[in-house]
């Protein structure tokens, strides 16, 4: 079965069944791995995208209840060569032990200054309360974002 998405401003038609979850979508069929599964019942985090800009978590959403939306990945905000600033500044700020946590936890601070461009460290730690670090790098991840918010970082989908 066809279903359309835009998935970081690529429109593409996906052969799933609609109850698919739209992380096996970006992982199997289009080979987008930013995205992990970490415990497949939206309590970790790690498979976070944003869907038209929201927070959304990509095990537990049937593809077929996003057809035609707009899908950003980890891989949308930016490259290898050019990371986008919130990348960035996760990288400068060593945030990542692991590294599985990282892409749910970019995606979330993504949404959190799309939606408040300048947010206290308050509102990092209530926004990312929800994502889980097994390597305990929590305080790394809201320096990072603190950096991004100091360096007037946008986030634009």
């Amino acid at each position: 079965m066809g279903i359309n998405l835009k998935v970081n401003g690529v429109t593409r038609s996906i052969d799933a069944e609609p109850d698919t979850p739209l992380l096996y979508v970006l992982r199997n069929d289009l080979e987008l791995n930013g995205a992990k599964y970490g415990c497949g019942m939206t309590q970790c985090g790690a498979c976070t995208v944003l869907v038209n800009g929201a927070v959304r978590r990509s095990c537990v959403t049937p593809v077929g209840s996003i057809e035609g939306n707009d899908v950003t990945t980890l891989e949308g905000l930016g490259t290898l060569d050019k990371p986008h600033p919130l990348q960035q500044a996760f990288i400068d700020e060593q945030a990542a032990q692991c590294g599985y946590c990282a892409s749910g936890m970019i995606m979330t601070a993504a949404d959190l200054l799309i939606r408040n461009p300048q947010p206290r460290e308050a509102e990092i730690k209530a926004a990312l309360a929800d994502n889980l670090c097994r390597c305990g790098t929590h305080n790394r991840i809201i320096r990072a974002v603190l950096r991004a918010v100091k360096q007037n970082v946008k986030v634009s989908l």
